[in-house]
């Protein structure tokens, strides 16, 4: 386990019950008050600290790299039911963007969503979570069969940002995102959204217009990632931390925002602390969100969702 730099005291804590255990287990010393004791201590330092987490800490948390990515929520949620699809019937396949159908009980689910990869290789071969314009396209051609046979989607957003490069821009990039928007606001199923992990800027909001958004505890959604903001306004990425504050991009915010419509309460440390509890928490949400959707006809999931976006920054005095 990697530990942040917060999360030092958790650390320290954490290798004296682990110390304490092995003397017990070596020696005949009962050390089972002590490794009490340290139990509680340690729970409380965990509470104090992820209770009063700052917005750049939540990033940070978002970005963790034992934090778990969009496959693995698919593979624990779904099992063997998920058969991933692959290409946008016009350039390529986008390893960055995955999508495919899968289960959750009886249901039938649309997945799509941004992977990120684990290590320098995957990494790679998944350009660091950031899709090119057939990745957008691939995952509005899933949308359009899902939409085709009656089957709600579910979108999962985690991605530091569309890629920005020169051959991504040939290809239609802002035009691709645009026309995702354009079309999820009017497909006529309904849409799941949720965030994981980093929700930046129109990459996330490519695959991002749901019924109903919800937003992991330690993650941020907005227009711009902390660094990218300090650096064009302060020309330097050491106010990072106050950008973050200012861009109001926590859960938070963005439920009090009405932005989100639902914060998903991660467990204690993380959702990477604990992840098989994590995948039970996510796909409750979605089978709850669906329930919620499942009996509007098409026309009133439509225009249920252009109010809703509609009516966002909407200031009444």
């Amino acid at each position: 386990m990697e530990y942040l730099e917060f999360e030092l005291p958790i650390k320290e804590l954490e290798d004296q019950l682990q110390k304490c255990r092995i003397i017990g287990e070596e020696s005949e010393v009962d050390v089972t008050q002590t490794c009490s004791q340290i139990e509680k201590k340690l729970i409380q330092t965990q509470t104090d600290i992820y209770k009063n987490l700052t917005p750049w800490q939540r990033v940070q948390l978002s970005r963790h790299p034992n934090r778990p990515y969009t496959l693995d929520y698919i593979r624990a949620i779904c099992g063997e039911t998920f058969l991933e699809l692959h290409g946008d019937r016009g350039f390529k396949d986008d390893k960055a963007m995955i999508g495919g159908l899968g289960k959750i009980g009886d249901q039938s689910y649309m997945f799509i969503g941004q992977q990120k990869g684990y290590n320098t290789k995957t990494r790679q071969y998944r350009n660091f979570g950031m899709a090119n314009p057939e990745g957008y396209r691939k995952a509005l051609r899933l949308m359009k069969s899902a939409e085709k046979f009656g089957i709600p989607v579910v979108t999962i957003l985690d991605t530091p940002g569309a890629y920005p490069g020169l051959e991504a821009e040939e290809r239609g990039q802002g035009e691709a995102i645009a026309r995702n928007i354009l079309e999820m606001t009017r497909l006529k199923v309904p849409i799941i959204t949720v965030i994981i992990g980093e929700g930046a800027s129109g990459g996330a909001l490519g695959i991002g217009v749901g019924d109903i958004v919800l937003m992991l505890e330690n993650t941020w959604y907005s227009v711009i990632s902390p660094e990218s903001c300090s650096s064009i306004l302060w020309r330097s990425w050491e106010f990072k931390e106050q950008a973050a504050e200012a861009l109001k991009l926590t859960a938070k915010d963005m439920k009090k925002l009405k932005m989100v419509d639902e914060i998903v309460k991660e467990p204690l440390g993380g959702a990477h602390r604990d992840r098989e509890q994590t995948f039970t928490i996510v796909s409750d949400a979605i089978s709850k969100s669906y329930e919620l959707l499942k009996n509007l006809s098409p026309k009133e999931l439509v225009e249920k969702r252009m109010d809703k976006y509609l009516n966002m920054g909407v200031f009444k005095g």
